[in-house]
């Protein structure tokens, strides 16, 4: 995280600076429109946003997320192919000590047959994600997941 050093009055003053989420697809996934969508989504909420973009390399994702240390890791799919792709990339990133701890969620449309059933849910938060969010749910639920994650601003979620 940066820090923004201001002049004043002869003397210096530290702010904090912001925390900061990667917004991300996975390898297969060439859509951006929802890594914009969640870019803006989550600024709203107070955090700086690295968006990897589409088709991302897992080792992209890996060295990414090592090096900048974020609040949250929100990985998207459209294609339809997120419960494959999220369970080889969740286990690749929790297989590093300092990732483990780190909030990892994953959301969109993440089979090509629809909703996921329950069990492929619980398969997918088993493997290490800490929240997954289908895209028959909207919005409203990832907005409160990440509301309450510290360096959030205080905004309301209510209604989204």
């Amino acid at each position: 995280m940066s820090e923004e050093v201001r002049a004043y009055g002869g003397g210096v003053v530290t702010e904090p600076g912001r925390s900061t989420v990667i917004v991300s697809s996975m390898a297969s996934d060439s859509h951006t429109w929802n890594l914009v969508y969640l870019e803006l989504l989550v600024g709203e909420l107070g955090f700086d946003v690295v968006n990897l973009g589409a088709c991302v390399p897992d080792e992209l994702l890996e060295s990414e997320t090592l090096s900048r240390r974020p609040e949250m890791l929100v990985l998207s799919s459209v294609n339809g192919h997120g419960y494959q792709d999220g369970l080889r990339v969740v286990q690749r990133l929790r297989s590093f000590p300092e990732l483990r701890s780190l909030p990892i969620v994953i959301g969109g449309k993440l089979g090509t047959g629809g909703p996921l059933s329950e069990e492929q849910t619980a398969e997918l938060l088993f493997a290490g994600f800490d929240a997954v969010f289908d895209d028959q749910q909207g919005a409203a639920a990832f907005r409160r997941f990440a509301a309450a994650l510290p360096g959030a601003a205080t905004v309301s979620v209510e209604g989204a």
